[in-house]
Order: C-alpha cells, then sequence, then structure tokens
C-alpha cells in the first residue's frame, strides 16, 4: 500500500484543477491512500473527492502562519511515513514541508521554490493548461485531447436539498442563467456597467438570472440587482462551495470573471463563458469542459499585466476590460444557448 501526499494550498481554481491529477493517480497506483494538504477554503472541494482518504488543512493566514508553527506541522506530517509526495503548490513553505518530510519520492515542478529539495522534477509547460501540467507531475500520458477530464465530486444530499428548496422557494427552473461579476482582484472584474446590459439581455432571453460569488461580492451583486426588478436575484455569500455546484448543475449557462466561480461551473459541467480583462486564458486556467468557451480583447501592449491581477489598473485605462463591448459578450452568449438548443 502506497501511503501518498498531495500538497495544494493555493487558490480553489487550483484545488479543482488538481482534481484530475488525483484522480489518474489513483487509477495509475490503485493499491494507494491519497492524502492532501489544503488550505481551509478548499477544505470542502477536496473532501468531497472520492479519491481522497484524508484532507489535512494548512491554515497559512491562521495557525500556521508563523515559521514556528509551520515547523510543527510539518513535523506532525513527517509521521505519517508517505511513500510519495506529489506537490503542484510550488512555495517556500511547501519546499520547507517536503524538506522535513523524510520522503524519498518527492515530485516537483522545475519553476518550484527550493526546487533542489524535491527528488524529482517536472519541467513546467507554460504554454499547457494547467490540468496538463498536473497531469506531467504524476506521470500519466494523455492523447492530445484527453487530459480534459472533468473533476468527480460527490455533493451530500442534505446540500443539493438545500438548493431543490431554494429553486421551489424561488419558483426557479433549470433554464436560470447565472452571473458572477465578482473577483478578489479588481482589474479582473468586467466593467458593472457591461454586466449589466448582459444581465439584462439575460432577463430578456429567459426571466431569470441569478447573482454569485463569495462573501467579498455581496455589495456588487446587491447593487447590480437592485437595477432589475424580481428576476435577478442576488445570492453572493448564501451557498457553500458544493452547493454553488449543484445550483449551477441546475442551471443553463454561467457568465464570469476569471475566478473561481468559473473553476465552479466547469465542475458542474455547464456552457460557461469567462471574460478575461488583465489575465489571459493562455496561463492555462480556463474551463476545459466541450460547453464552455471564453472572451479575451488581447490586442494591447499591457495585457496580460500580471498572473493575478491588480486591485487597480497599472495604467489606469482599464482597456482590457473596457474595449470588451457588452456586444460581443451578449452575441457569444446566443451562440452557446443556441448550440445547446
Amino acid at each position: 500500500m502506497e501511503k501518498i501526499l498531495i500538497i495544494q494550498t493555493a487558490f480553489i481554481g487550483d484545488a479543482i484543477l488538481t482534481l484530475p491529477m488525483i484522480q489518474k493517480l489513483k487509477e495509475i497506483i490503485p493499491k494507494s491512500e491519497i492524502d492532501v494538504i489544503s488550505n481551509p477554503t478548499t477544505l470542502e472541494i477536496f473532501s468531497a473527492s472520492p479519491y481522497v482518504n484524508k484532507v489535512i488543512v494548512l491554515d497559512k493566514k491562521g495557525d500556521h502562519k508563523s515559521f514556528f508553527s509551520l515547523l510543527k506541522f510539518a513535523k506532525e506530517i513527517r509521521k505519517n511515513n508517505y511513500t510519495r509526495i506529489y506537490s503542484p503548490h510550488r512555495s517556500f513553505r511547501t519546499a520547507f514541508m517536503i524538506m522535513q518530510s523524510g520522503t524519498r519520492e518527492t515530485y516537483g515542478f522545475s519553476n518550484s521554490s527550493f526546487k533542489h529539495v524535491y527528488k524529482c522534477l517536472i519541467d513546467y509547460k507554460y504554454d499547457h493548461h494547467e490540468v496538463q501540467r498536473n497531469l506531467d507531475l504524476v506521470g500519466y500520458n494523455y492523447s492530445s485531447e484527453g487530459w480534459r477530464i472533468l473533476p468527480e465530486l460527490k455533493i451530500p444530499d442534505n446540500l443539493k436539498e438545500n438548493v431543490r428548496e431554494f429553486f421551489a422557494n424561488h419558483n426557479l427552473n433549470n433554464h436560470v442563467s447565472v452571473v458572477a461579476p465578482g473577483s478578489v482582484w479588481n482589474t479582473k472584474k468586467y466593467p458593472a456597467e457591461y454586466f449589466e446590459k448582459v444581465i439584462r439581455y439575460l432577463v430578456d432571453r429567459s426571466g431569470k438570472v441569478l447573482l454569485i460569488g463569495g462573501k467579498s461580492d455581496v455589495l456588487l451583486c446587491e447593487d447590480l440587482a437592485s437595477r432589475f426588478y424580481q428576476d435577478v436575484i442576488p445570492v453572493a455569500g448564501n451557498f457553500s462551495l458544493l452547493e454553488s455546484i449543484e445550483l449551477l448543475r441546475n442551471s443553463k449557462i454561467l457568465i464570469s470573471n476569471d475566478s473561481a466561480p468559473a473553476h465552479l461551473g466547469m465542475c458542474a459541467d455547464i456552457p460557461v463563458l469567462t471574460l478575461y480583462c488583465s489575465t489571459s486564458a493562455g496561463f492555462g486556467f480556463y474551463p476545459y469542459n466541450e460547453k464552455s468557451s471564453y472572451l479575451s480583447f488581447d490586442d494591447l501592449f499591457c495585457k496580460p499585466c500580471g498572473i493575478h491581477g491588480y486591485s487597480e489598473c497599472p495604467i489606469k485605462t482599464f482597456e482590457c476590460g473596457y474595449n470588451l463591448k457588452p456586444e460581443t459578450v451578449i452575441s457569444k452568449i446566443e451562440e452557446i444557448l443556441n448550440a445547446e438548443n
């Protein structure tokens, strides 16, 4: 029996894009137990994977923030006697845990911090999708399109019931459209006045629109909803990650910024239209299910300006957002919905 550890303490999207790797690793080494080190936010995602044995939380901003608490955490991990460690995460903190693990077979990427601590280094291919890169890490051979593996998540019945009750209480059906207008980074946010036009089109076409996001997106979603009648319902902060996936499974389409909801929509295997402002699909984090697509205005010398984004546009113009006109977005939505019908 192999005892395997996966270290992935990055964002929600990164966690979701690690799931196909875990699924195929279990296929490669069926006699194995796979544990995952996650952050508090992504605990819910990894715990719902039927391929994960146990999730261990590393609270980088709380309990394990200091060096001494991290050292104590690493010593506890060492006691588990892992036979292999795979780390899609590339930080110094992760390298330190690898160094303290006592595990001989350790796998990391060629661009990892302190990469010399890894026994096996895998080339990080910048021109590939993140799922492909993660499959490379575990040595899974895929065809040109065979990497497009959908994450498998088991959503508890009580969470499904919460979503069913919400739909029933609001007289919703599976023709509802969903918009995720927020992001942690302001330069990833498609302009609110443009989103308003997109939402108005969706209301006219299908009736009901839900506005989703995290707690930090509540005010934005409520402001957008206030510009409409009861047809637009703000629910940001109301649902867990798994509930959000279940909600999306019962929806017709998701329009999202380059942010976590886009990956939740891909998990739900519904059409996702991702709008790229300051970032780019070329980074390799776009939804890759067959039904999804993306839009981006790329004819700019300054784009992409960073892999994550900024609190404000570095050159104060935000042309990457304003040049992606709502008419272009609406035309693409029409194309996606017509293809579905």
